[in-house]
């Protein structure tokens, strides 16, 4: 898409205010539903995920009657699990100019298009971001800047702001944690950064605003077919869908099907045609989140050149850090795991570039998650090998319509593009794109300082409500006015889900006019924090699915399996399984015969009766005799962690074993190890005990 055309179209959607049905209140998942059933469209997008979306929102935009179904939730996939950056692509833009390919150089530019147009339609979900390119050898310091001024040129009036060089003490001041040695300077330039799974939420939201019928686990069953009159083959004419909340089956007639299902195209491809050759071939990028304190607040960095040649960011995100990508094979599945050789592989790297006074641990881990990027073949093309480093829109002899592979940044572009042959092959009556400069949900009216009326206005954090305003823009008025008073001097309301991160309980309930309709909804993509820390995830967990079961009339088997689910998706899809796998993939006790007197006398401190176990109640004692008091409940789940065999007790070799873990820094954060050394350290302060103070023992 040309300039001139961005801006032509820039000017109609000015010029013509498009209608809002629903800019007061959203329709319910339920009528939505009914919306399906009951009307037929004039088009029905199948994927629910960035690309899907966009589709949905272009033709309702167009004056098209539209419908959105997707089988699990709006971004659970591929769109939720993405490096967080709005990016032309640098080092495609290196191949570009290396390879002298133009195809490749008009997509970093169209990409640059883009993503200036997303900064400025959800302001609230996104910001600019300066990224870091450390430079360790001289030859280097001419050669990435000539590419970085070549990435601001190719951007041209749309730069977020110019790259610059920096000396090697600048680097330094701006990035502390960076290696020193051989560091000759580094080159700042800037891409985009936005909340994903929010961003993708906001457009399937905007549709539904301006009148498409949106649904999330509504899968389709089989496609619709009728006769053409013409005698050539059959033409689809809709969707046979199922609630998969329900289990019930309905169709859904529309002029036009619209494949948009990422890393499954090639399966809503084979019910049109079984015959059909795949064209996806799958790729797992691999993302760890680490604590904050491994990257300044607002600086990222880029390894350009891994071990294997793959590109690392290092980003801060969320105020946590997000490092990533690996680039592997993979099979297409609803579940990706991320694998521990990825998660080593990235630390590995990681550490390459951090300064050796930082120890980077495993057990820093707080997340990890799989995303699987949809690489495709161009089925049209004679080579049926190449990969396309774009995306492809094809049309089957049936006038299945699929948009395939491409990335986050140019959404909306694909799906210009995609209505665009889908009006042309269906003759349908659209009028022209509108979606350049079409602001999202909660960004119209929203400032950087919008928080602060929160603050004023409703007496919540300041935490609390820069949280609420980059998350919901202007709606997070709608959010604070169901949140809860707290009884306290201060906040007035908003009681969170968990201590240290500002997600608050009138989340959940809001959650719910989102559509969201589990809990990993809620932790997954309406908040962020089971991709932000797992354990933080699990404790919010309980909450979360009363506040839903109260809401929605939950039974209590419900509300058990929602759990059960739940902590599923965090152990297998949010690293869980990998982080407590550290303590237990090995029996191993790497400590020195030192360590091992000192950890046994810091155990016994708690095991008085030389029992070789401890349990809540010993733990308890000691605690209170240093005027400490933790809740039973708490403590039971310090315990746990560290309790391998899960017989209610911790032995003597599991907590050498979780003190030689730490050691070793599989395992960080241990409320157990933290709590004992502390408490030890205030009995030795103190001197000896006596009975009467410690309870009186047993």
């Amino acid at each position: 898409m040309s300039f001139r055309n961005a801006s032509e179209a820039e000017s109609r959607c000015e010029a013509a205010e498009l209608s809002v049905p629903f800019a007061d209140e959203l329709p319910s998942r339920r009528a939505q539903l009914e919306a399906l059933r009951s009307s037929e469209f004039d088009v029905l997008v199948v994927g629910g995920g960035a690309t899907g979306a966009g589709c949905a929102l272009d033709a309702v935009t167009r004056n098209l009657k539209t419908a959105l179904v997707e089988r699990n939730d709006f971004s659970s996939g591929t769109s939720s699990r993405s490096t967080k950056l709005i990016h032309g692509g640098v080092r495609y833009l290196q191949k570009a100019i290396m390879q002298l390919d133009y195809e490749q150089y008009m997509m970093v530019k169209e990409a640059l298009h883009e993503r200036a147009n997303l900064l400025e339609i959800a302001p609230h979900l996104s910001a600019p971001l300066p990224i870091m390119l450390p430079v360790y050898k001289w030859w280097q310091l001419p050669y990435f800047w000539a590419g970085i001024k070549m990435y601001d040129l190719v951007a041209g009036v749309q730069c977020l702001k110019s790259s610059y060089v920096l000396s090697k003490s600048k680097a330094l001041e701006l990035f502390p944690m960076l290696k020193k040695d051989k560091l000759v300077g580094a080159i700042v330039y800037y891409d985009g950064q936005h909340n994903d799974a929010r961003m993708n939420l906001a457009i399937a939201l905007t549709a539904a605003r301006y009148g498409a019928a949106t649904a999330n686990y509504t899968e389709v069953v089989h496609l619709l077919k009728t006769g053409d009159p013409n005698g050539g083959p059959d033409r689809v004419c809709g969707a046979r869908c199922r609630d998969v909340i329900t289990g019930e089956e309905f169709d859904v007639k529309a002029k036009c099907v619209i494949n948009a299902t990422g890393p499954f195209t090639d399966s809503l491809r084979r019910m049109d045609d079984q015959q059909t050759e795949n064209i996806c071939q799958p790729s797992a990028g691999v993302h760890i989140v680490i604590p904050g304190y491994y990257s300044p607040d607002n600086m990222g960095l880029l390894d350009p050149a891994t071990s294997d040649g793959r590109v690392i960011f290092f980003l801060p995100w969320e105020n946590m850090t997000i490092a990533g990508t690996t680039d592997t094979p993979t099979q297409v599945t609803a579940h990706p795991i991320p694998g521990e050789d990825d998660i080593n592989f990235i630390l590995t790297e990681v550490r390459n570039y951090l300064s050796p006074d930082v120890e980077v641990r495993r057990g820093d881990v707080l997340a990890a998650w799989s995303g699987i990027r949809p690489l495709v073949t161009d089925p049209s093309s004679k080579d049926t090998q190449s990969i396309c480093r774009n995306h492809v829109v094809s049309i089957s002899g049936s006038g299945l319509v699929t948009i395939a592979g491409g990335k986050w940044t140019t959404y909306r572009s694909m799906a210009e593009e995609t209505l665009d042959a889908a009006v042309r092959a269906h003759g349908l009556r659209a009028e022209p794109c509108r979606t350049v400069g079409l602001v999202l949900e909660g960004g119209k009216g929203w400032s950087p300082t919008l928080y602060i009326r929160l603050v004023q206005d409703y007496g919540l954090e300041k935490e609390v409500a820069q949280h609420l305003a980059s998350t919901y823009g202007v709606r997070a008025f709608d959010v604070a006015k169901m949140a809860q008073v707290t009884g306290q001097r201060w906040p007035i309301v908003g009681k969170r889900l968990v201590s240290e991160f500002p997600y608050i309980e009138s989340e959940v309930i809001y959650a719910i006019k989102e559509y969201a309709c589990t809990a990993i909804d809620v932790l997954a993509r309406r908040t962020r924090l089971g991709f932000l820390n797992v354990q933080a995830a699990d404790e919010a967990l309980p909450r979360i699915v009363a506040i839903m079961g109260q809401e929605l009339g939950w039974s209590q088997e419900r509300r058990t399996a929602e759990l059960e689910s739940a902590r599923k998706f965090l152990y297998h899809e949010m690293g869980y399984r990998s982080r407590s796998e550290q303590l237990t993939r090995t029996s191993e006790i790497n400590l020195d015969n030192q360590e091992v007197v000192r950890y046994k006398k810091r155990f016994h401190k708690f095991d008085k009766e030389s029992k070789g176990f401890i349990t809540t109640v010993d733990v308890q004692r000691v605690l209170e005799s240093i005027n400490v008091h933790i809740d039973e409940n708490a403590l039971h789940e310090i315990l746990n962690e560290v309790d391998l065999n899960k017989n209610g007790q911790v032995e003597i070799d599991e907590f050498l074993q979780l003190m030689s873990a730490v050691k070793k820094g599989q395992v960080s954060d241990s409320r157990l190890a933290i709590l004992m050394k502390t408490a030890e350290e205030t009995l030795d302060e103190r001197g000896p005990v006596t009975v009467d103070r410690s309870g009186g023992g047993v």
